[in-house]
């Protein structure tokens, strides 16, 4: 299925990243902790290739290009 995410500009999305990384390994268990990495701004840009955010971070405008092969999950605010 092909979404159009023109629909969605100007909305607030959290992005769920599939790929997660290894922080270090739990004493307990003597297995890796993993971090789930998350992205999220405003939704200002939509392409072939993957979505772009932008998000204010530390007073400073960034901007955020997400291809579509690491999202995992979307969530959609401001509708």
């Amino acid at each position: 299925m092909k979404l159009n995410w023109e629909q969605f500009l100007n909305k607030t999305l959290n992005i769920t990243m599939n790929e997660n990384y290894g922080m270090q390994s739990d004493p307990n268990t003597n297995s890796p902790i993993y971090e789930i990495v998350f992205k999220a701004g405003k939704l200002i840009g939509a392409y072939d290739e993957g979505l772009l955010l932008e998000t204010q971070r530390e007073k400073e405008l960034i901007k955020i290009f997400i291809p579509f092969q690491s999202i995992k999950c979307v969530e959609i605010f401001n509708f």
